[in-house]
């Protein structure tokens, strides 16, 4: 490969880099008062919880009253830090996977879910210690100044409980499924569905068809892998005894949460999902692309 071939991939793969970090960065700055909320609710076990809300409205009530403001942003700095390098990685990879399945050529729609597929499995293994540190931490129903920072949060889980799949690398499967299933939905949905209607000459109205297919890819993905989500929750957040692991496993946790509380607790928090990533799955998106477009013309 010549010098030139080799700078214009490196150029081609920094692009990609800065767009899909751009895209996560925005996205989390604009919805993480959801995540919060969401996090809440799939980590109550039953109505006859003390703490638990009773409605979405409820929540941010309660919060709001208890916790004041800052606390919808409890757990913001991981998902900051991570947020960027990991929709880096989720764009990067999805465009390196979808060149690679070009050699063995599947259809077009095949080749956009397993390239999704690829990216979230991908994506996982950056994000997932991040994940670890801030759910717990918005499991943390202290106010904002009282509760511990991000770092010594991250230092408690890594001197009690290790690295490991038991420390901070827990609910590991369960953030594989997480982030595998809503990618391979997510990018599949986008890029077919973009594909199929056509193209608007009004700027205005083309934002708008991106838009609208972004934010169905985004609630479509939810739906699908939310199960993952609340496994992962219940794993990565405080047991119901202390001191006693009762969810170990993704699959494991959700037979136990089928059993002891029926089929709509796999379901727990859905609401502020879709209510985040179907507007932010179109946001980041729209960011990505835009962004990727204004690079190419200007560097």
């Amino acid at each position: 490969m010549s010098a030139t071939a080799e700078v214009g991939l490196a150029k081609e793969a920094s692009r990609q880099i800065l767009a899909g970090g751009s895209a996560g960065l925005v996205e989390i700055c604009l919805m993480h008062p959801l995540d919060v909320v969401k996090t809440r609710f799939q980590i109550q076990r039953c109505a006859t919880d003390p703490n638990s809300y009773k409605s979405l409205g409820d929540s941010f009530r309660i919060i709001f009253q208890t916790e004041g403001l800052l606390g919808f942003y409890k757990g913001i700095l991981p998902p900051i830090l991570a947020e960027t390098p990991k929709r880096a990685v989720k764009f990067f990879t999805f465009e390196q996977y979808k060149k690679l399945l070009g050699y063995v050529s599947p259809s077009p729609a095949l080749t956009f879910a397993i390239a999704g597929l690829g990216s979230g499995l991908t994506e996982a293994i950056v994000v997932n210690p991040f994940e670890v540190v801030k759910i717990g931490l918005q499991a943390n129903r202290s106010t904002f100044t009282e509760q511990p920072s991000t770092m010594s949060y991250a230092r408690h889980i890594i001197k009690k409980e290790g690295l490991g799949l038991q420390g901070l690398n827990k609910g590991f499967t369960a953030t594989l499924g997480r982030h595998g299933v809503f990618n391979m939905v997510y990018f599949g949905f986008y890029y077919n569905v973009k594909n199929i209607i056509p193209v608007n000459k009004d700027p205005t109205l083309e934002f708008w068809r991106k838009f609208g297919i972004g934010l169905l890819s985004g609630t479509i993905a939810s739906v699908i892998n939310i199960p993952f989500d609340v496994a992962k929750s219940r794993i990565q957040g405080p047991q119901p005894v202390p001191g006693e692991i009762k969810y170990r496993t993704c699959f494991k946790t959700m037979a136990t949460v089928y059993q002891e509380e029926g089929i709509l607790a796999l379901y727990k928090g859905l609401l502020p999902k879709v209510m985040r990533l179907g507007p932010g799955g179109a946001v980041m998106l729209l960011v990505y692309e835009y962004t990727y477009s204004w690079l190419q013309e200007n560097w």
